[in-house]
């Protein structure tokens, strides 16, 4: 039984005091609202409905947390970039992510959710850059892989690669599917590593994996 199959909601907080102050690790998801981020949690999870998929994009206003292992938590932020949220709700959105990614110690790491198709926008490159310097590594999940052909996919990946290097940004990039299911085991095992979690606990179940295209 995979640790991430465990999974469970700890704790919606809208305050930066309200989170554990026992937790042992932290890993962030962050991404703009319409990119995939709830579905690749669920899918990372073995679950449907753990992080909240809405029919509108910009419906996660709180801070989530997942409990994996006992103080050991995925976090969920709120989406950014949705232009239908008023200017005052994104401000509030935007100083919660900013304290919580630029103050919490034991935030171990970001996976970054970006589309595939609509790779490393304006936002995620000013994300990047900011959260950077506080030496957390990031990984990039392009999701929605099965959206277009191997071959397709494989280009945005290797681009969105060679520009990440071209402009000094250290992220890891992989393709990930929340439909298909590909590359749910690549980010788990990241995740584990960064939280120092057990890698024999992270085996997916023995469901067959699809690749996109």
């Amino acid at each position: 039984m995979s640790l991430f199959s465990h999974a469970k909601l700890a704790l919606t907080v809208a305050e930066l005091h309200h989170l554990p102050a026992d937790s042992l690790g932290e890993v962030a998801f962050a991404g703009r609202s319409n990119a995939g981020k709830s579905s690749a949690i669920n899918a990372l999870t073995h679950r449907r409905r753990l992080a909240f998929v809405a029919r509108k994009p910009g419906k996660t206003r709180l801070i989530q947390l997942f409990e994996l292992a006992p103080r050991h938590f995925l976090v969920d932020l709120p989406g950014y970039g949705y232009a239908q949220v008023d200017a005052s709700t994104r401000r509030q959105w935007g100083r919660l992510v900013d304290a919580y990614l630029g103050q919490r110690e034991p935030l171990k790491g970001l996976i970054l959710i970006m589309d595939v198709r609509h790779p490393l926008t304006p936002l995620d490159r000013h994300l990047v850059e900011w959260f950077l310097p506080r030496g957390r590594p990031v990984h990039v999940l392009l999701t929605k892989a099965d959206k277009l052909s191997r071959s397709q996919a494989l280009g945005a990946l290797r681009g969105l690669e060679r520009l990440l290097a071209a402009e000094g940004m250290p992220c890891t990039v992989q393709l990930f599917s929340s439909q298909a299911r590909s590359g749910v085991e690549q980010a788990q095992s990241i995740i584990a590593q960064w939280l120092d979690l057990s890698a024999r606990a992270v085996k997916a179940p023995a469901a067959k994996i699809k690749t996109p295209g």
